[in-house]
């Protein structure tokens, strides 16, 4: 029995993937940056259907995110499963460095992190050796010095698992496969027929994004290149080429015995970048003790075949998605959210940094209130906005809301955000909604209407890289905007390693405030 998976598997913003096999159930990680809360925990049985189950790091005391860019926070985590206890390692680049979390249930809840001290570098990875003990890689600067920029190595070391406690020395193992290679990062140590493989992403997660592996019968090295190298990249396809960016990517095998490969790709159009980094599927084979990503295609394909039955977590009743019917959206699929009758928001939801305690209340038959913040979304704070990940290049977002007790400065409405620095604005106060663009941390007005109190519905639909914006009047889309340029909400104009979110927003820009608006209604529709 098969089953295809069609890329990406996870579509939008889930960069950095990492992925473990416990029995019959897959567990996978992203990077989230400055979002919070951190790092989703999605499964699946089948590789084809998957369902977020929650969030490693879902409490502030977790997740200090104070004053960190768009593009700081969580860096590139990875899972692992040892003895009845999962691990997620990761970087927080803004505060603490190197931890690791663990949880008895993926679902959580996940311990207090655990700081390593002496864990220098980005990226870490756990790897369990079959007589039980653990060791930690990372990736650091070159320790005689670095010749040029991205001159790092990987390195490992012994951790005590018990005492959460680096021991032994550190040793420098490997520094990529090419010659003067940038940024060797990303790297996940694995064992098999007597080997010890290092496989890990360099040239930089962006064009020149590849996988390159090495192995060694001893851990601490030496480790030989595969002459084959780079495994998988799709950097020698052109700019043109639709899926770009290929690398960073983490191997596992299934119980069945097959091995397959996730890893991060973007999706261009017009050769810019809004969705972020996506986490794509490809198949292994092993052939003279090395992975061969793809057989005899060797890059990443639309479509992978999987030698696994069928399972949908809509109506397994023991999936996570069934047992929480009432709170749980699919994954890449359309939403619609009625704040009247929702008691707590899903995991998917996200915010920027830490958000105020009292920044939202979910109202019996009333809806959500979202306070009217003193923060803006231009700022490196925490503004009252809460979002979904943009999973689709063709969208239309809605939100219907209530803004008649709004005074002064206040405002609120619906965002498409990159970043700090770039976002697309729908904001109301009592009379007018106005059309916003930020670029390069400037604002612009588009347009503005008039509206007529009580219940407004405002929209934001994007084919590609246009956006149109306007409200809705007695059942009838009112575009007031058309045809909105919105490449600056790229990668390749704003920089940075996130995607785009779409969502709620209020801010008092700038004053205190205690007034909120009234959000009845979400809506995500593809």
């Amino acid at each position: 029995m098969t089953v295809i998976a069609k890329n990406p598997i996870m579509s939008g913003f889930y960069p950095d993937p990492s992925i473990c096999a416990v029995g019959e159930d897959y567990y996978l990680v992203n990077s989230t940056f400055a979002y919070f809360p951190g790092l989703p925990i999605i499964h699946s049985k089948d590789l084809v259907h998957w369902e977020q189950i929650g969030n490693a790091m879902h409490r502030e005391s977790q997740l200090p995110l104070q004053g960190s860019g768009h593009s700081q926070g969580l860096f590139a985590p990875t899972i692992r499963y040892h003895e009845g206890m999962f691990y997620v390692i990761c970087t927080n680049v803004s505060h603490g460095g190197n931890y690791i979390v663990t949880a008895q249930n993926p679902e959580g809840p996940w311990s207090e992190p655990y700081y390593l001290e002496g864990a220098q570098g980005i990226d870490p990875s756990l790897f369990f050796d079959e007589d039980g003990r653990c060791y930690y890689t990372g990736t650091r600067p070159n320790p005689d010095g670095c010749k040029y920029n991205g001159d790092w190595y990987i390195w490992i070391q012994e951790l005590d698992i018990n005492e959460m406690k680096l021991i032994g020395e550190p040793m420098d193992v490997w520094n990529g496969a090419m010659r003067n290679v940038i940024w060797p990062e990303g790297p996940h140590l694995y064992k098999k027929n007597g080997y010890y493989y290092i496989m890990h992403a360099e040239g930089g997660t962006g064009p020149d994004h590849a996988v390159t592996i090495c192995r060694s019968r001893d851990l601490f090295g030496p480790y030989e290149n595969n002459t084959c190298n780079p495994i998988l990249t799709h950097r020698h396809l052109g700019k043109e080429y639709p899926i770009r960016y290929v690398g960073h990517a983490d191997l596992f095998e299934t119980k069945n015995g097959e091995w397959y490969m996730v890893m991060l790709a973007v999706r261009q159009q017009n050769g810019y970048t809004t969705l972020g980094r996506e986490t794509f599927l490809a198949k292994v084979e092993w052939e003279n003790d090395w992975p061969v990503v793809n057989p005899l295609v060797g890059m990443l394909t639309k479509e992978v075949e999987i030698a696994l039955p069928e399972w949908n977590p809509m109506t397994d009743k023991e999936s996570y998605t069934y047992r929480n019917k009432d709170s749980v959206a699919a994954l890449g699929e359309a939403k619609d959210y009625d704040f009247t009758t929702i008691n707590k928001l899903g995991h998917e939801f996200l915010f920027l940094r830490n958000p105020h305690k009292d920044m939202y209340q979910l109202k019996e038959k009333e809806g959500l209130w979202l306070t009217c913040g003193k923060e803006t979304l231009k700022e490196e704070a925490s503004p009252s906005y809460i979002c979904i990940r943009q999973e689709h290049h063709n969208f239309q977002a809605a939100v219907k809301l209530v803004t008649d007790n709004l005074q002064g400065n206040e405002r609120a409405g619906m965002v498409l955000v990159q970043s700090n620095a770039y976002h697309l604005r729908i904001e109301l106060d009592k009379e007018h909604a106005y059309m916003i663009v930020c670029e390069f941390s400037e604002d612009r007005l588009l347009g503005e209407c008039s509206i007529a109190g009580g219940v407004t519905e405002i929209y934001i639909r994007l084919e590609g890289l246009q956006a149109t914006m306007g409200i809705v009047e007695n059942g009838k889309e009112v575009p007031v905007v058309s045809a909105v340029d919105i490449h600056v909400l790229s990668t390749e104009v704003a920089g940075g390693f996130v995607g785009c979110t779409v969502g709620l927003y209020a801010t008092a820009n700038g004053e205190e405030s205690e007034q909120a608006a009234c959000f009845k209604h979400f809506k995500y529709q593809i």
